[in-house]
């Protein structure tokens, strides 16, 4: 990086010398100023709760504009991507920063659907847990568990070593997690099929059984592989951070992941298309699409405890453009199955009218997100509600592992090691036990 000849310049209302900080432009974006010897030079920290305002690394993976309801992998629009591409010409994009040509794709699928088997002895690890545990919980052990089995791919600094790993985590995950489903229902796990599209392998491990054949519906192929598509990376949200700091620990890829799935899994984060479904089944317990009136004004009523589930984002305050690739999807999933009339479609839509023409939601940019449709395509497809966030895992690895892949070959990345503004206790003397009130 190249410092602009414009400077940030801090000065202090106390008398203390002023302090000149370089000022960095990226190809787009916000600059950023650099104040990493700030310390140094005045012993003092910022202050972000939530970093909200803090570039914790540099990056060329993934491009969001919030204003613009922009989202760019590699720089191309994620609109293209979701037409024009299948998930694993994503993937290589994401992990190599060009889209493949036909050689190229063709070698990198013949090399991810040759590691989708698991080792036989992860099926013991299923078996310990209770039928009816959470697959987050599931999938946070045995995907931390795989390094146990890899052991000679887990130098970190080694290119091929995280070139296999990274092949590894993205083919094993459809497997871990079909086989997180099939445990909780009590259907013997599913192998996979190294004919099938990376997708279609995923679905028919989820849906088929022993006791008939199972026939892939393109539709839903397509539906799935363009969920994977729009939720394979989102810059450094949570979990991504989360991936990034564990790894700049030297912690091999398999913890970064699991640590990464863990994060993923709160309510805030990867929960969200599951509670924005929940909240459309409650509207239609209550009565449907008649009581949503009455449901929009309990949202802003202040002294209410209801809340709008999948709509805003921290990022975008213009429509999330991946809500509209999955509403188009939406329509598609439910034309394919019959579903014209589904009762939460009719909800989601009567709901989306009233946010976009409401001024409560209009002047709070409370449009809809991606969540607030992936459920319903989801729940659709024949997925559970408790497997969303796991789909989600899925889906992200790639992203996950593309930006722990970059920041181990930054030069400039150190072990994070985030600053706090104390406000506790200063030093103070223990009284012994007999003497204390």
């Amino acid at each position: 990086m190249t410092p602009t000849d414009n400077k940030a310049t801090l000065s202090f209302s106390n008398g203390s010398p002023s302090i000149d900080m370089p000022i960095y432009k990226g190809t787009v974006g916000p600059d950023v100023i650099d104040i990493r010897k700030l310390y140094g030079q005045t012993g003092m920290f910022t202050y972000d709760p939530g970093f909200m305002s803090t570039a914790a690394c540099n990056s060329s993976i993934t491009y969001i504009d919030g204003d613009k309801g922009e989202l760019l992998y590699r720089g191309y629009p994620i609109e293209q991507l979701a037409v024009n591409c299948d998930f694993l010409e994503t993937c290589y994009l994401l992990l190599k920063g060009e889209l493949p040509n036909q050689a190229q794709k063709k070698e990198f699928e013949f090399g991810i659907m040759h590691h989708t088997m698991v080792n036989e002895q992860m099926s013991s690890f299923y078996h310990g847990f209770r039928r009816d545990s959470h697959p987050m919980a599931v999938l946070v052990g045995v995907v931390g568990a795989l390094s146990a089995f890899y052991h000679d791919s887990l130098d970190i600094n080694n290119p091929e070593h995280r070139e296999i790993s990274a092949m590894r985590l993205i083919a094993k995950m459809p497997t871990l997690v079909a086989m997180a489903y099939k445990y909780s229902i009590g259907q013997p796990f599913v192998y996979p099929k190294n004919d099938l599209s990376y997708s279609a392998n995923f679905v028919r491990m989820m849906f088929s059984n022993p006791c008939e054949e199972y026939v892939v519906n393109d539709v839903l192929v397509r539906a799935l592989d363009r969920i994977l598509i729009l939720h394979a990376d989102h810059e450094q949200n949570a979990s991504t951070s989360t991936v990034r700091l564990s790894g700049s620990s030297g912690a091999n890829p398999f913890a970064c992941i699991a640590a990464g799935i863990a994060c993923l899994w709160g309510p805030a984060h990867g929960g969200a298309n599951e509670a924005a479904l929940n909240m459309l089944l409650d509207i239609q317990k209550d009565g449907g699409v008649e009581k949503i009136g009455e449901f929009v004004a309990k949202v802003k009523d202040k002294n209410s405890s209801v809340k709008l589930m999948g709509f805003g984002h921290r990022v975008y305050k213009n429509y999330d453009p991946r809500a509209k690739l999955m509403r188009e999807t939406c329509h598609e999933v439910l034309d394919a199955l019959g579903l014209h009339d589904d009762p939460l479609f009719k909800i989601a839509m009567a709901l989306e009218k009233i946010a976009l023409e409401d001024e409560y939601f209009v002047s709070r940019k409370l449009y809809p997100n991606v969540d607030f449709y992936s459920g319903i395509v989801q729940s659709a497809l024949g997925i559970p509600t408790s497997l969303f966030t796991a789909i989600f895992a899925l889906a992200r690895t790639v992203g996950w592992i593309a930006q722990w892949n970059e920041m181990i070959s930054d030069p400039e990345q150190k072990i994070g090691r985030p600053r706090q503004l104390f406000v506790g206790a200063t030093t103070r003397d223990v009284v012994p036990l007999a003497k204390r009130a």
